[in-house]
């Protein structure tokens, strides 16, 4: 039962990742490549995504794994066979519960601190893309703006960027100085002030012009060295949002007095309860798949498959919605959130209640039929091939 639940469980993981993190992977390719910072940074980001994506991947791989280990034992006839010598669902259901209690924990772990960090990493990130601290690519053949005083132009670019050719540079200062130079070489070179770096030119002419000079000064040089003032760089917020906080900083800003508003006292209170409700959802997640794995008997239909990722989701959207409304204050937070959790938690032990303890109880078989039928209408109303002799 444990291999038989670990197997699926782990793949659709595993998928769930890879499908998220390649739709993600364009998005970031573009966002990074247009901020004009380095493509190692996608990297770190999808890196920092990876959380989010599992706090959502763990139910549905939980759901699925054991959904798929109770529906080969029903489609065999082995689930029968251990009915009949005495094995309850509840007995059954030992392995799948240790298998949820482990995830839960697992779970409540990452929403509780390792979600809320990446997601900070993550804004941290993007920040300093935007902001050029992680430095920005020179592109070749276009005219680079390089804090608000420095236009750069590269013709020619090797060894990874640090042999550069063809150069066009044009400076000015607060006091109205101007440089423009061009050369045939040039190579950045740090120096012991981090705010400073030195911009060696070779064979090439520079023009300095200031408002003191009569006439612009011109120079031919063989080597030249530009010192060159980088541009401060803004530093990124503190960890404050709601989405960042920690669970323990979560419940002291919503009902320690640590918010500095109602307003806020409020989302934090939205916040936790949705990341609380979401992790304790889990718990329902064996009854529900047991409920939906086994089929009506001479039917191999894969609808519960179909239905299990379609509920989680949808619950899972409702937590959110219910999370806004509560976080707006049309909603007590507690309420919107718990409410749905008992529902759907009364729905699940009704399904399981029909199936385990009614005889012949089947809690899908009437969705089976109508999806049987609903099937055989749409093959009338294709169009069929007729035979060739």
């Amino acid at each position: 039962m444990a291999r038989s639940i670990a197997v699926p469980l782990l793949g659709t993981l595993l998928l769930a990742a890879m499908l998220l993190v390649l739709e993600k992977m364009l998005r970031l390719f573009d966002f990074v490549v247009n901020a004009g910072g380095p493509v190692s940074v996608v990297w770190r980001m999808l890196a920092n995504l990876l959380p989010e994506y599992f706090s959502l991947g763990i139910p549905i791989g939980l759901m699925l794994g054991i959904l798929l280990a109770f529906r080969k034992l029903a489609l065999s006839s082995e689930l029968d066979a251990l009915r009949g010598v005495g094995a309850s669902y509840g007995r059954l259901l030992k392995v799948p519960y240790i298998f949820a209690g482990i995830l839960l924990i697992v779970n409540l772990l990452i929403v509780g601190w390792v979600e809320p960090y990446s997601r900070y990493r993550y804004e941290g990130l993007r920040f300093d893309l935007r902001s050029g601290a992680l430095g920005a690519a020179i592109k070749v053949g276009e005219f680079n703006q390089l804090g608000k005083r420095m236009t750069l132009r590269i013709d020619r670019s090797a060894d990874s960027g640090t042999q550069l050719g063809g150069i066009f540079i044009a400076l000015n200062d607060k006091s109205g100085t101007q440089i423009s130079a061009t050369a045939q070489e040039g190579r950045f070179f740090a120096t012991d002030d981090p705010d400073t770096i030195i911009f060696r030119l070779k064979r090439g002419r520079l023009v300095q012009d200031a408002p003191n000079y009569p006439t612009p000064r011109t120079l031919a040089f063989d080597s030249y060295d530009l010192p060159i003032n980088l541009p401060a760089v803004d530093q990124f917020r503190k960890r404050g949002e709601q989405e960042e906080l920690f669970l323990h900083e979560l419940l002291a800003k919503g009902y320690g007095g640590a918010a500095r508003t109602a307003e806020e006292a409020l989302a934090a209170r939205a916040n936790f309860n949705f990341r609380i409700v979401e992790v304790v959802m889990m718990l329902m997640l064996p009854l529900l798949a047991v409920a939906l794995a086994v089929p009506p008997k001479r039917s191999t239909s894969s609808l519960g498959i179909f239905l299990s990722i379609v509920i989680v989701v949808t619950y899972h959207k409702v937590n959110q919605y219910a999370e806004q409304m509560g976080a707006q204050g049309r909603v007590t937070p507690e309420i919107a959130l718990w409410v749905p959790l008992l529902l759907f938690a009364g729905l699940i032990f009704w399904m399981y209640h029909v199936l385990a303890h009614r005889p012949g109880g089947q809690p899908i078989g009437t969705l089976e039929r109508s999806f049987a039928k609903l099937v055989k209408a749409v093959r009338r109303l294709l169009p069929r091939q007729e035979m060739r002799a």
